[in-house]
């Protein structure tokens, strides 16, 4: 009886320092938090305080998650009437130029949110045509809106960052080469 009663005892303390030391590490992921410390705080944030502080960096995450999701499924809104419209006149119109234009500008943005370096693809595939480049511009851009979501806000998704690493690259091509 009393064996269980200190494993119990024991378990208890244990999840309890756990459950601390992980809060103590969400809040300094917090950027409320971080610039409250580097005031050199020494005494500690009341509770209401940090809860609420804990509160406004959870919004601020889900709003930019939101944010990057309406980004991507433009870009992939983009691809799609760049295809439509390549297939109705066999060439990029002026107006899908500016749509390239676009969808390069913010996926510059969505490769910042997804932490993704400014490295060029150098090895990738070479694109042959204008239609491949847009039959795979289209088919990527859906692969990128399917991978984005599928994250979640705190992850970084490698095949994302490819992903969107190969759109750009074919942006690139449609835009200089045509």
């Amino acid at each position: 009886m009393i064996v269980k009663v200190l494993q119990s005892l024991i378990f208890v303390i244990v999840s309890t320092i756990f459950v601390v030391s992980a809060s103590a590490q969400t809040l300094k992921a917090c950027a409320y938090v971080d610039n409250l410390q580097r005031g050199q705080r020494e005494e500690k944030l009341p509770d209401n305080i940090r809860d609420r502080l804990m509160e406004l960096c959870i919004e601020d995450n889900k709003k930019e998650f939101d944010l990057l999701v309406s980004q991507t499924e433009e870009v992939a809104k983009i691809g799609q009437e760049i295809d439509e419209s390549y297939t109705k006149n066999k060439k990029l119109s002026s107006d899908d130029k500016v749509k390239l234009k676009q969808a390069n500008k913010l996926l510059k943005d969505i490769r910042k949110e997804l932490r993704a370096d400014d490295d060029d693809d150098d090895d990738a595939e070479k694109l042959k045509s204008t239609m491949d480049a847009i039959r795979d511009l289209k088919e990527n851009t859906a692969n990128l809106l399917d991978e984005i979501k599928k994250t979640t806000r705190h992850s970084i998704s490698a095949t994302a960052i490819q992903t969107s690493s190969t759109v750009l690259r074919i942006i690139k091509f449609l835009r200089f080469n045509n």
